[in-house]
């Protein structure tokens, strides 16, 4: 295991790291279908089935590659597709993606995330870096990063190096500098390490780690960083 040495900012992922991402996605597709069945029927017992879904989701990703980094892009595009193939009016994607994307910003945050973004905040300045489309200031907690880059915005995602380095230019800071805190191993953690920042891997399920490098620190919670950082 490696050291955390002296830091000046921390870049933070946020689906299952601050709140747990599919019962977030799993209700808003339930909103989403429950809209269908009012506005667009046939389309909505279309997409009823998960199967249907997965695979309208796996046609977008064949026939668009250039927006698999925009997630938004992505799911809109599948439900056009949806309208598309149920005869309906595939005009209704736009207000249809609406409805997801509200309660997509809808998140239950785990327990220690609010404290632990209090403590990080009165210590670090904070980037959000996520691959995801939430938006931290529609769920009400902005006021504790000073900026959020996903990878809609940079056109890449995570593990590239380029979205690490687009937030380590937003902090004017070098890597080595930089703490990187996230729950995925490959994307977070590796992708971090090959930019030279430090990492903490946050494993809330006790995951076996599997990778040839390893973070700096592992975590189960962000009241056992604050505790780790606080020493």
């Amino acid at each position: 295991m490696l050291h955390i040495t002296q830091i000046k900012a921390i870049t933070l992922d946020l689906d299952d790291t601050l709140w747990p991402i599919w019962p977030t996605i799993e209700r808003a597709e339930k909103r989403l279908l429950a809209w269908l069945q009012l506005h667009a029927p046939a389309t909505a017992d279309l997409m009823q089935s998960p199967h249907v879904r997965q695979e309208l989701r796996a046609a977008v990703h064949d026939q668009w590659p250039a927006l698999h980094h925009d997630l938004n892009a992505m799911r809109r595009e599948s439900i056009r597709l949806g309208l598309q193939r149920a005869g309906e009016d595939s005009a209704l994607a736009e207000p249809a993606f609406d409805v997801f994307f509200a309660a997509r910003m809808e998140v239950t945050l785990f327990d220690d995330a609010l404290p632990g973004l209090q403590w990080l905040a009165q210590r670090y300045p904070i980037v959000a870096l996520s691959n995801g489309t939430a938006n931290v200031h529609t769920i009400g907690i902005g006021e504790y990063f000073v900026a959020s880059i996903n990878a809609q915005d940079v056109g890449v995602g995570k593990p590239d190096p380029r979205i690490f380095q687009a937030a380590a230019q937003r902090l004017g800071l070098q890597p080595q500098q930089i703490l990187h805190v996230g729950d995925d191993a490959n994307l977070d953690v590796i992708g971090a390490l090959n930019v030279g920042m430090q990492t903490a891997w946050v494993n809330r399920a006790d995951h076996l780690w599997s990778q040839p490098q390893e973070p700096h620190a592992t975590v189960t919670s962000m009241l056992e960083l604050c505790d780790l950082l606080g020493a």
